[in-house]
């Protein structure tokens, strides 16, 4: 019988077992050697801005793009609320993200006015049909914004990651 070959009973039983214990080995419980979720990683809550000191109004009828931000007793009450790192990395993010959608808008949309506020807590977009939306920055979960409005469409919370793509789909539409 030439090309069988002959398997040993001992090496059979042997891999046998070692199948076994490798099957064992990873099927076992690993929920007691698995770090818990949040160990190491603080989770923040989101944030929950404070009240403004203000409560004007600002109106916009004319096609703008709205920077919003806390005014400075808001942006002092974040700032104790949170972890200074956290802090200032929000800050850090919101102002070179105004930063480029400013500088975007100006090169690429000069017709659209660019308004700031940060002692208004209400604004007030009127559109072309006379119908109005009023929006409550208070209730925005967000430190700083930008809200983009065309008199014939809602005003819109723009996402200023993207801002070349936010400004073409809302205005050109």
């Amino acid at each position: 019988m030439k090309g069988i070959p002959i398997i040993n009973p001992v090496t059979s039983i042997l891999a046998a077992v070692f199948c076994l214990h490798l099957f064992f080995a990873c099927t076992g419980n690993t929920r007691d050697s698995a770090p818990e979720k949040n160990d190491k990683i603080p989770v923040f809550p989101v944030l929950n801005k404070p009240p403004s000191s203000f409560s004007d109004t600002l109106v916009i009828h004319t096609p703008a793009a709205v920077f919003y931000t806390p005014d400075s007793i808001q942006l002092e009450k974040i700032r104790l609320a949170y972890p200074r790192n956290v802090y200032e990395t929000e800050v850090h993010q919101n102002y070179y993200l105004m930063f480029t959608a400013r500088k975007v808008l100006k090169k690429f949309w000069p017709r659209i006015r660019v308004l700031d506020t940060s002692k208004q807590r209400y604004l007030l977009f009127v559109k072309a049909n006379s119908s109005c939306t009023c929006i409550d920055l208070d209730t925005r979960g967000d430190m700083s914004g930008l809200f983009l409005f065309d008199p014939v469409k809602e005003p819109e919370l723009a996402d200023m990651m993207n801002i070349d793509t936010a400004l073409k789909y809302y205005f050109s539409e």
